[in-house]
């Protein structure tokens, strides 16, 4: 049985950091708007999971788009779906804001 080659790549939070700083990638958080409320990631768009479409992520314009989430499973979840959708979004930020929080990133509340 052949799969569709779909494949996500995880990267570590100070990539994601580094790679948001240098404007190489777009963060699009797919948590819930209350998750996203009480805390999150500084620069980032909110596309969340419950009614992901792919369609509705902004145009990364020439950066890569980079998923997040709580922990790194939904953002494993919405890579999956925008690739199905065709899109060549293949990487995700692993360990999710918790990951973040770990290695010492800022958070911002309020969404």
């Amino acid at each position: 049985m052949t799969d569709q080659g779909h494949r996500v790549h995880d990267l570590t939070p100070e990539d994601v950091a580094k790679g948001i700083a240098d404007g190489r990638y777009l963060l699009v958080d797919v948590r819930e708007p209350n998750e996203v409320a009480i805390e999150a990631y500084p620069d980032s768009v909110v596309v969340p999971l419950s009614g992901f479409d792919p369609q509705d992520i902004p145009d990364p314009h020439g950066k890569q788009v980079v998923f997040a989430c709580r922990s790194g499973k939904r953002s494993v979840t919405a890579s999956l779906a925008a690739q199905a959708a065709g899109l060549a979004y293949d990487k995700h930020l692993a360990g999710g804001i918790l990951g973040w929080k770990a290695a010492g990133l800022p958070t911002k509340t309020g969404g």
